[in-house]
């Protein structure tokens, strides 16, 4: 219980994640039926970058401050994201990325352990009924709270990876969670330190029996130093149409916009099990 996002709020990981999270929940409001969302790791839902543990490890800097200072919200693929942020203040964390992007009958669940998180997220949402709050552990959320009332939904399922277990547990809660329903859309985060640890999690998904699943990477540098997060990816059950393509532009425009220029940067696009 160590974890604090605070403390990472806005790095280059975040930009990478939350661009794609809106282009994926957009999707979903695309189609007038509601949606329901799960956040099973949901944090503190905002995040002041000028408050201590931001401005201690200043990972911002090589983030969103670099994005919101160069790239312009009007135009590109980073543009609903950019925009967002720049409405919503602070740093908008997922609960408040999702719920800036519902619609009147759309529900937001959101299931955070840290006591400390679990109470502001409370906060943040006590005016919003469509959204609601749990201090439940994230695994036990999968098996308590699908299927959804909804027919469509997304679960995003983004731990904090201090637990030197969590990539053989990402392919169990993800398995889990698709047998409760298998028509979600599942959006997994996952860092890329030591490629043997991701290459062991994207093997056990590929061989899992599920269908349908895309992986969106991004790469600072070669990960060949396992004490940096040199890159990330985020794996995608039963992606909505067109995601793919999006992806690779949003990416790209990413790597364009705070891409370090060290060996071995990049993005990928990759269909992991077809249809």
């Amino acid at each position: 219980m160590n974890y604090r996002h605070a403390y990472h709020a806005g790095n280059f990981a975040d930009c990478m994640k939350h661009a794609l999270l809106v282009w994926l929940v957009e999707a979903l409001a695309r189609k007038p039926a509601p949606f329901f969302v799960l956040d099973t790791h949901a944090g503190a839902g905002h995040y002041d970058l000028n408050a201590v543990p931001a401005a201690r490890t200043m990972e911002a800097k090589g983030g969103i401050l670099r994005l919101l200072d160069t790239v312009s919200a009007k135009e590109g693929a980073l543009s609903p994201y950019l925009s967002l942020v720049r409405r919503l203040g602070l740093y908008p964390g997922s609960p408040s990325i999702i719920e800036a992007i519902l619609r009147p009958d759309d529900r937001l669940t959101c299931c955070e352990l840290h006591p400390e998180d679990a109470a502001e997220l409370r906060h943040l949402f006590a005016h919003n009924p469509a959204v609601s709050v749990h201090r439940r552990d994230a695994w036990e959320a999968l098996r308590g709270l699908l299927p959804p009332k909804q027919k469509r939904a997304l679960i995003l399922i983004d731990p904090p990876f201090e637990d030197p277990n969590e990539f053989s547990n990402l392919p169990k809660g993800l398995a889990l969670g698709h047998s409760r329903f298998r028509t979600g859309v599942f959006v997994a985060w996952y860092p890329i330190k030591r490629l043997a640890q991701v290459r062991q999690f994207l093997t056990a998904m590929r061989d899992s029996g599920i269908r349908d699943i895309v992986t969106a990477e991004f790469l600072l540098r070669e990960p060949l130093d396992p004490t940096r997060l040199n890159g990330c990816g985020l794996l995608v059950i039963n992606p909505p149409y067109q995601f793919e393509t999006a992806a690779a532009a949003i990416l790209t425009s990413l790597l364009d916009a705070i891409g370090t220029g060290e060996p071995g940067q990049g993005i990928a696009v990759t269909r992991l099990a077809d249809e």
